[in-house]
């Protein structure tokens, strides 16, 4: 505990270019653009898959290949491809582990939807996309705030590889502190990155309570 306090309590560490508001602008930065880009592809996407019940097998493959995904592995081989210079060697991995929570959670979310709304959606001369966008999105809502919390929260954790690879953020605490023996370094950017993800994760809570409905909160509460 003395070294962590040594370490947040230098005001080195709190300047420079190496300093922790860096370092932590930089983490976010990688994170921001990842989850950004994650929902881009997978949240238009598990909607119309939700919607239409079409290319359902997409889903499964995408949340199988999730759990078998060699984030290091793949980094290494994009900057073997790529090379560095840029920020694409570290997002391409943290994209793809994005992706999939988002995707499943989004699909489940709308596939989920009572049958009965949806009719009663149609009978009231609502068309297709006016069901999804006026009926089925604002009940799945807390779904697919689920897959957007995890895929930030695995991503935010998961930004630290990129200092394997010399670019910034708060994994550089992490791989410097390993290479110099310097372990209140290592020791407090794991803590770093470990508070960040329990914030993200209360900044989706908190979203959640903003954004979905009441009623739709009791339904979820009472199943």
């Amino acid at each position: 505990m003395n070294w962590l306090v040594d370490f947040f309590g230098d005001p080195a560490n709190w300047s420079g270019p190496d300093g922790i508001p860096v370092r932590l602008a930089e983490h976010l930065q990688f994170s921001a653009i990842a989850l950004l880009l994650a929902m881009l592809v997978a949240l238009p996407l598990g909607l119309w898959i939700g919607h239409t019940g079409r290319g359902a097998l997409l889903v499964v493959l995408s949340a199988n290949a999730a759990r078998a995904l060699p984030t290091l592995g793949l980094l290494v081989l994009v900057v073997l491809l790529a090379g560095l210079g840029t920020d694409l060697p570290v997002l391409i991995p943290l994209v793809a582990l994005a992706v999939p929570p988002i995707l499943v959670n989004t699909y489940e979310g709308v596939r989920g939807v009572d049958p009965d709304l949806r009719d009663a959606a149609y009978g009231m001369g609502l068309r297709g996309g006016q069901v999804l966008g006026r009926v089925l999105v604002p009940v799945a809502l807390p779904l697919i705030l689920l897959g957007l919390r995890l895929a930030a929260i695995q991503v935010v954790a998961t930004a630290t590889v990129a200092a394997f690879v010399g670019l910034g953020g708060l994994g550089r605490y992490v791989v410097d502190g390993f290479a110099t023996n310097d372990y209140p370094r290592t020791l407090a950017g794991a803590v770093l990155v470990a508070l960040l993800a329990l914030l993200v994760q209360l900044v989706f809570v908190l979203i959640q309570r903003l954004v979905v409905s009441p009623g739709v909160r009791r339904r979820n509460a009472v199943r």
